[in-house]
């Protein structure tokens, strides 16, 4: 008897194991409404794109997927507000990747640990980044920019978005790629940088493609290469910087989803499949390349292997910068 009861709890403790593993009982994801917390304002790129894909995943997981816009910061405001939500897979963070892996590095107290503090999705989309000059300056590819920069030292001005923004990292990386010297001229956004730009108060600016297209069309603007590793679907034609006389030179502007740190890997894994079929769709497509995206969703490993990457490469900038003295806070 003593024997038969024996098994019987030892059955009886295998069974309440089963039951307690996580691994042999997940609840099902999801079961209310995923808050995405979108790093920009209404009608920036993140935004755009967000509310052409998540309304097919909301369709296809049977929930809301709700758009919160917390513009400030390039996404830092966002990214601050993603780290202290629960790890339950029901915020999810979609952002520049500005925000998590060059802002964090600017600030001697960083508001938040881009490795540690978030979990990789999937990567959605990528940019290039565009260098263009007022047509009279007597340049007419990255090429000839370089050799005017070299004859002119600290002659030439560029506009960007901002004192310590992707835009003004790249053409710092320029300068130090190509050994010219240029002079940074911030601005509060693209838009005016564009245009003083055209009103020949800079001679360049860097921006993405879509901003600067109409004004080539008219020739009020030239365009002389892009930053990514292949040629631009918006500028064919258009040389790489690469192509241009600086060997594997190659910057994006890129977007990503992320989840609080701790979120499990399965709702990683399961977000990512679903945004994956979403951007195939032809009308989401269509979207994403009106923007001048390229799709790009990969996965959680592949994101946070390229993550790492950026990481390395603009903290190596960022230091190189104040070592030579430049102001980036």
């Amino acid at each position: 008897m003593k024997t038969a009861w024996l098994r019987v709890g030892v059955l009886l403790t295998a069974s309440m194991s089963l039951f307690q593993s996580p691994s042999a009982w997940c609840q099902p994801y999801p079961v209310k409404p995923v808050r995405l917390i979108i790093g920009g304002l209404p009608g920036t790129a993140p935004d755009v794109m967000a509310r052409s894909i998540m309304p097919r995943v909301s369709e296809s997981l049977g929930q809301a997927v709700i758009i919160d816009n917390r513009g400030g910061g390039a996404g830092l405001l966002g990214a601050q507000i993603t780290v202290t939500a629960p790890a339950d897979g029901y915020t999810l963070l979609f952002v520049g990747g500005a925000a998590l892996s060059i802002i964090p590095f600017l600030t001697k107290s960083p508001p938040y640990d881009p490795v540690r503090d978030f979990v990789p999705v999937t990567f959605v989309a990528l940019a290039a980044l565009i260098i263009a000059s007022n047509p009279a300056l007597p340049a007419t590819s990255v090429k000839e920019l370089i050799g005017l920069a070299k004859a002119k030292p600290k002659q030439l001005f560029y506009g960007t978005p901002g004192v310590g923004s992707i835009h003004h990292l790249t053409f710092e990386m320029l300068n130090r790629a190509a050994g010219i010297a240029t002079v940074h001229v911030p601005y509060k956004g693209g838009p005016p940088a564009v245009l003083d730009t055209i009103a020949g108060r800079v001679q360049l600016v860097i921006t993405t493609t879509i901003p600067v297209l109409p004004h080539v069309k008219t020739g009020r603007l030239r365009a002389l290469g892009v930053t990514s590793t292949k040629r631009s679907a918006v500028f064919p034609e258009l040389p790489t910087v690469a192509e241009s006389g600086v060997p594997g030179f190659e910057s994006h502007q890129w977007f990503a989803l992320f989840a609080p740190r701790n979120t499990p890997a399965a709702i990683a894994e399961k977000f990512f499949g679903e945004v994956r079929k979403a951007v195939e769709i032809p009308a989401v497509a269509t979207v994403l390349a009106q923007e001048g995206m390229e799709r790009a969703v990969n996965g959680p490993r592949a994101l946070a292997e390229f993550h790492r990457s950026e990481i390395k490469k603009w903290q190596d900038m960022i230091r190189y910068l104040r070592e030579t003295g430049t102001v980036l806070e």
